[in-house]
């Protein structure tokens, strides 16, 4: 079987258009900055699964908080699929931060991978739906720029709603040069709400976005899609969360595509997601 030939090593910045020619060939909306992103996170995380030495797959793991692990960007071209290579990866993947001492591992499955995830004790944690729209003009007040200086504040203020401490992530999604990150505080100046965006290769991607009320939600959503006027938009929305199901439709968002947020181990972590209006995406949670 081809499995029992395929070797898997540690992925590295040279394989990132082996990567990237995976996920076009997937239709997915990655760039190479999010590579390099994983990389970064994870440096002995990331992996490419070689098949007579021709590269025929990868997988991604991210720790967080040293507990909870991530799986993501388990691809395999067209021609390499249905000979058990995918399934090797995604166990290799597991194995690798099972090892590391993670307890729990989180992923969001499409319809078709959940079918390949349940036997494996992964359960549903909840749904999400992929919104896919543009970006449209919208005046909105009491946005600021989010800089520097607010990051601290603004990842105390995630973890909790998170579920997990994420700060490496937002930081370094913040540090994109392209991306456009907001900022909600109340009159005391205590953060409320943040928002951050990113490129992509088919559309940007709003997330995440976290808010305590639907007011602000609709404020941080509605400037991200004014900032981002006229371009393709994607953002993946909690179904728990009616108030963001309710403000994509407003906005003129369609769903494109469905995913189930799952887990497996010790607790799912879940935090607030009735007040995530975006996540960061089903590569990043």
């Amino acid at each position: 079987m081809a499995q029992d030939l395929i070797n898997i090593r540690p992925m590295t910045v040279s394989d990132i258009p082996i990567g990237m020619k995976f996920k076009e060939l997937a239709g997915w909306n990655q760039t190479r900055a999010d590579w390099e992103r994983f990389l970064s996170l994870a440096p002995d995380g990331c992996f490419v699964a070689e098949l007579r030495g021709e590269p025929v797959g990868t997988v991604v793991t991210v720790v967080f908080e040293g507990c909870c692990g991530w799986v993501a960007m388990v691809l395999v071209p067209p021609e390499h699929r249905r000979k058990g290579i995918g399934s090797a990866m995604l166990h290799h993947g597991i194995n690798h931060l099972r090892s590391a001492g993670v307890g729990t591992i989180k992923l969001d499955a499409t319809p078709m991978g959940r079918e390949v995830y349940v036997p494996l004790g992964f359960v549903d944690e909840y749904a999400l739906e992929r919104w896919e729209g543009s970006g449209t003009p919208f005046k909105v007040d009491g946005v600021e720029a989010l800089i520097d200086s607010d990051l601290a504040e603004v990842i105390v203020y995630d973890t909790p709603i998170y579920g997990l401490n994420r700060g490496d992530l937002i930081r370094q999604l913040h540090a994109d040069a392209e991306s456009i990150c907001g900022v909600v505080r109340d009159q005391e100046g205590v953060v409320k709400g943040y928002a951050l965006t990113r490129p992509g290769s088919n559309a940007c991607q709003i997330g995440p976005v976290l808010a305590d009320t639907v007011e602000i939600g609709e404020s941080l959503v509605r400037w991200a899609l004014n900032c981002l006027s006229g371009r393709p938009v994607f953002f993946d929305v909690p179904s728990v969360n009616s108030g963001g199901v309710a403000l994509a439709k407003s906005c003129g968002f369609t769903v494109q595509r469905q995913f189930t947020r799952m887990f497996f181990g010790n607790k799912p972590y879940t935090g607030r997601p009735s007040l995530v209006y975006a996540t960061s995406g089903p590569e990043k949670g």
